[in-house]
């Protein structure tokens, strides 16, 4: 006899817990917020590469003579055109043009990027904080 009574105890006892956890028809107010909402789109026009876009600056001559030995080691020959030279501040060390399995730096970069023509081709070059310039070949 003591079989049913301990299971109508432990049926009694999962009754009370089960109850307890009810929902009471209480509804609990949303905290309200002052961030903006989201936005999922880029608000404005992107750049060429998607990078972004700069004010036109004065191209320093370090890194046009930088420009030029770079082109020379990989063999272009003709005169360099530069056609435009804008300082960018990048979002990482990538410099707006990452490349697959490398890792950069995380922080905000003041640089420039310099688009220089030779015979018909266009050659896009990223700078950092120095006058080491890194060809974005994409």
């Amino acid at each position: 006899m003591r079989q049913p009574r301990e299971r109508l105890a432990t049926v009694a006892v999962l009754v009370v817990l089960l109850t307890g956890c009810a929902p009471t028809g209480e509804t609990v107010p949303e905290p309200e917020t002052s961030r903006p909402p989201f936005q999922t789109t880029t608000p404005g026009p992107v750049g060429p590469s998607a990078a972004p876009t700069g004010s036109p600056v004065s191209l320093p001559d370090a890194r046009r003579t930088a420009i030029e030995a770079d082109l020379a080691a990989r063999g272009v020959s003709g005169e360099p055109t530069f056609v435009s030279a804008e300082a960018i501040t990048w979002s990482s060390g990538a410099l707006g043009c990452a490349q697959p399995g490398q890792s950069y730096t995380q922080a905000l970069i003041d640089g420039m990027r310099v688009i220089v023509t030779v015979a018909g081709e266009s050659y896009d070059y990223r700078f950092g904080e120095t006058d080491q310039p890194v060809l974005c070949e994409r």
